[in-house]
């Protein structure tokens, strides 16, 4: 049994230059030039010969996946030296994974020009197709219109259905957009300001505290839907009682007058 067999039995399997690039998935041209921009670090060599192991595979994964996420090697080569081990790159990934995880889970829907008639019928104006669009949820097809989401495009078509004109539901989308902007940028900043300082600051993290943040990003998020699902509710009670009061006050007036 060589050596490289010996390895791989103990978990500690070795490559040479060309058997880590095809591991890896690259050329071997392409990972001399990491080598060269201090990317990966330094084999074991044994005489001429010289030994990667699975640290060496684990960065290349990483620096791929990071590529894929649209980093520049400049960008890549400044994390890994924020971190001082493949762990701290690591965890600054998952933190940033963890930021700019999607919240929305919304599906889009597709409706070709007769659903879209039958749904909204004489409603379905070029002014009414164009301030949907202005307002980034529906592209425009050949054969029809994308909606980004199909939550949306049903309750706009119920509410249409309940006789309110379409123009006034995307006035009232465009009203709530602009203050579901103003809601999340509240939440961003909290988190900008509060929690993730940190990151601004020209210095490195201390080890674990790429972790610390990541785990703390993720309980906090599901608390920013928390807090604005009950606001809007208690919201919504205030405005309705108030509204229906007044009602009641204008009924009293009119009965009176009579």
């Amino acid at each position: 049994m060589d050596k490289v067999e010996a390895a791989a039995e103990d978990g500690h399997r070795e490559f040479r230059v060309e058997e880590l690039a095809r591991a890896a998935g690259i050329t071997t041209r392409t990972l001399r030039f990491y080598r060269e921009r201090k990317l990966l670090q330094p084999p074991r060599r044994e005489g001429r010969i010289a030994w990667y192991g699975e640290g060496h595979l684990a960065r290349l994964r990483m620096i791929a996946e990071l590529l894929e996420r649209g980093h520049t090697l400049g960008g890549i080569a400044e994390l890994i030296g924020a971190g001082e081990s493949g762990r701290d790159v690591a965890e600054l990934i998952g933190l940033e994974a963890a930021i700019v995880a999607p919240w929305s889970d919304e599906t889009p829907v597709h409706l070709d020009w007769d659903e879209l008639k039958a749904a909204l019928g004489d409603q379905l104006t070029e002014e009414n197709t164009a301030e949907s669009v202005a307002q980034g949820f529906v592209t425009i097809e050949e054969n029809g219109v994308t909606h980004v989401s199909r939550r949306l495009m049903d309750a706009t078509t119920a509410l249409v259905a309940e006789g309110v004109p379409l123009s006034v539901v995307l006035e009232a989308s465009r009203q709530t957009q602009e203050h579901v902007t103003a809601i999340a940028e509240i939440f961003t900043s909290l988190v900008r300001d509060h929690l993730l300082g940190a990151l601004a600051a020209d210095t490195p993290l201390p080890p674990g505290e790429a972790a610390r943040l990541t785990e703390q990003v993720l309980r906090i998020r599901p608390l920013a839907r928390t807090v604005t699902d009950a606001q809007f509710a208690l919201a919504m009670d205030r405005r309705v009682h108030a509204e229906y009061d007044e009602v009641l006050r204008q009924r009293m007036e009119h009965r009176e007058d009579d």
